[in-house]
């Protein structure tokens, strides 16, 4: 529904002839140059796209008022769970519009908060982000992770909890890892890289991760190399100290391949050799505690929906492992231990339960919550009575409780005031059947007594991937969306987590279509059941989510008014060849195989772009300092869809400065980008503006 009188002059970038064979397929690629974020020529386009995009997003009328509206509504407290180390609470805060949350301690929950550290004085326009951050037993040291302009690249520091100063300490070139700390607060355990080349350390592959201590103090060349293996380049390593702190636990990952292997080091014999506890990649382990030489685990090993089982390390044969929480028809999400009790968070049709289980693994309760919902939170020591956690559904910001596990009550902590009525809306759960008849859960949000005339503008938001579970959740963008009219709407696609592994692996590999035909499945049925036509919905998703609208864009033009695309993995023959992208080839596959490439060829979303077709309107969007999907996947989708495209609906590709992707953006630019999507929407789908 744009102005058909209305033409764009999209840029015409160059195309090489680079050609490349693929088990006797050749694959043409013109737009390989796009790969060099730093070339002139690159550029020059990004400016040129960046141009047209905001040429048109200014003319929208609705966006000025879209972004007032955003920022109005953004600015709300928002209070993160608290944890207890030492004596102390520590927990975030961010007073509404701040680019990024505060950390605060205090010693009583009475005590008068004091600014630990504030991120948003570490630069001008909030893009250096704290990334990651680890309190020393005693409470006394923190050890805090950066990222500048969204990398996944990190620094991490060391500061004094009652000064506030920093050590002189640094830790660099970290990625995909925390920090652990020993018992006697002296140094923490880590993993990183190698240092890469300044150049192109956003695009440069991965490997060769390794395990370190650094002791405080000291300088990272001085850093004790815990393990690596040299005959491993893939393998990555999270070293955490039991709560005990006799042992370092160590979790060899392979990718985002779910399956790790677990090792330990007996910290308190010295120079203990490293134990290889389970060394097959079959299964999923996550160490919960222990008892002395007793392991609990949750694991999927035979239970696709997990359980718990414990491990004699004396004796640690799989004959005498022990089953102590037997899998249940609900998905097991995460597992600890309070009030010498087992706290277990499960999955129902996606959203929380949480139940209670004494040691032995006999049922002790269920936690009550207002409603469906999801919860985070129960963090704390094995000893601990009391424990916070959130709750939130996509009509309730997230309320913090403290729960006093003796008496089962659960007490408002913190709860936001946002500027809307929670009882204007409502939300329902349905169920559709999928092309090859697999029942798949909806949630609908929509304004009450919504007629359903088929006129609704509708958001239709997905993932599908890498066994990560999409649950209701609070989100001031698309709370400006229901207030226009707009419904939302998410299924549980397979390939995400919420039905447990199964799940998960029937949208993977050569299954991968299974999740590109729930997504269709769930447009045909918002269609068929009058909440919407083709013309009025736009489909969204981000990075594994950017791939499945531009799968579903290409296969299915005709079923979409627009498609919003973010960070996505769009070519689907080179994911592999950058940063991280080695490590999803358990999940997609990989294009040196034959019978993979074949799939991946075959849903690719740059590669199933035909010319003369008119695809809905599109807005991209993707930064330049996207280290995990590199921008090279957008900007080379964007070149070849405009020059495909037929038809009046823009095309447009929206280029972050200084962003990556997404792990803390600044405030300031979450709720431009949000203002943009919903002016661009708007427009396309010609929305009357209330």
């Amino acid at each position: 529904m744009t102005d058909p009188n209305q033409t764009f002059v999209y840029p015409q970038p160059r195309q090489a002839n680079q050609v490349d064979d693929y088990h006797g397929t050749r694959v043409a690629d013109p737009y390989r140059w796009l790969e060099d974020p730093d070339s002139d020529e690159t550029k020059t386009w990004v400016e040129a796209e960046n141009k047209l995009t905001f040429g048109l997003l200014e003319q929208i009328p609705a966006r000025d008022r879209l972004k007032q509206r955003l920022t109005e509504l953004w600015n709300y407290e928002k209070y993160g769970i608290p944890f207890k180390q030492g004596d102390r609470y520590f927990y975030f805060k961010n007073d509404g519009l701040q680019n990024q949350s505060v950390l605060y301690t205090l010693k009583s929950l009475d005590d008068e908060p004091v600014v630990l550290l504030d991120p948003n004085t570490l630069s001008e326009d909030g893009t250096v982000a704290l990334s990651g951050l680890s309190v020393s037993e005693d409470g006394q040291s923190l050890a805090y992770g950066l990222s500048t302009s969204g990398s996944d690249w990190q620094e991490w520091k060391v500061r004094t909890v009652e000064t506030g100063k920093d050590l002189d300490d640094r830790v660099q070139w970290v990625k995909f890892s925390g920090a652990s700390w020993t018992h006697d607060g002296k140094g923490f355990f880590y993993s990183r890289y190698d240092e890469p080349k300044e150049k192109s350390k956003h695009e440069d592959v991965n490997y060769f991760q390794k395990l370190y201590y650094h002791r405080l103090g000291t300088p990272q060349s001085d850093d004790t190399l815990i393990y690596e293996r040299p005959d491993q380049k893939d393998w990555g390593f999270g070293g955490g100290v039991s709560e005990d702190g006799r042992f370092l636990i160590i979790s060899v990952w392979l990718g985002t391949d779910p399956r790790n292997l677990v090792f330990y080091k007996d910290l308190s014999v010295p120079n203990a050799p490293i134990v290889e506890l389970i060394n097959t990649f079959e299964a999923s382990y996550s160490f919960i505690d222990n008892e002395g030489d007793r392991f609990w685990f949750s694991t999927d090993l035979e239970a696709p929906r997990s359980r718990v089982i414990a491990i004699d390390t004396k004796q640690p044969d799989r004959a005498h492992w022990q089953e102590v929480i037997p899998q249940a028809a609900e998905t097991l999400e995460g597992v600890g231990i309070l009030n010498n009790q087992f706290v277990v968070s499960y999955l129902k049709d996606a959203h929380s339960q949480v139940k209670l289980f004494d040691l032995n693994g006999t049922p002790v309760r269920d936690v009550e919550f207002p409603g469906l919902g999801s919860v985070g939170g129960f963090g704390g020591k094995r000893h601990d009575t009391e424990t916070f956690y959130s709750f939130t559904s996509f009509t309730t910001p997230a309320t913090i409780y403290r729960y006093d596990l003796v008496n089962n009550k659960s007490y408002v902590f913190r709860q936001p005031n946002v500027d809307f009525n929670p009882d204007d809306y409502e939300t329902k759960q349905v169920f559709y059947a999928s092309k090859d008849g697999t029942q798949i859960p909806m949630f609908i949000v929509h304004k009450r007594g919504l007629v359903l005339d088929g006129t609704s503008p509708t958001y239709l938001y997905g993932y599908g991937g890498f066994g990560i579970s999409l649950t209701p959740s609070f989100s001031v963008s698309s709370l400006v969306w229901l207030e226009m009219g707009g419904i939302f709407a998410q299924p549980s696609l397979r390939g995400g987590g919420e039905y447990g592994e199964d799940w998960h692996q029937a949208g993977t590999k050569l299954k991968k279509q299974n999740v590109f035909d729930d997504f269709i499945g769930a447009a045909e049925w918002l269609i068929d059941h009058k909440y919407t036509s083709a013309k009025k919905l736009a489909i969204a998703g981000g990075s594994n989510g950017g791939l499945l609208v531009g799968a579903c864009m290409t296969q299915r033009p005709d079923l979409f008014g627009a498609a919003l695309p973010a960070v996505g993995v769009m070519d689907m023959l080179r994911f592999h060849k950058f940063t991280i992208g080695w490590a999803w080839i358990s999940e997609y596959g990989t294009p040196e195989n034959a019978d993979e490439f074949k799939v991946l060829y075959g849903y690719s979303p740059l590669h199933n772009l035909k010319p003369g077709t008119a695809y809905p309107a599109t807005l991209i969007t993707t930064a330049d300092h996207d280290d995990r999907v590199v921008p090279a996947h957008s900007f080379k989708f964007a070149a070849a869809l405009q020059a495909a495209h037929k038809g009046d609906a823009p095309v447009m590709i929206r280029i972050e400065t200084k962003a990556g992707h997404g792990a803390g953006k600044p405030t300031a630019k979450i709720i431009e980008e949000s203002a943009d999507k919903w002016a661009f929407l708007v427009k396309v789908l010609a929305i009357a503006e209330s």
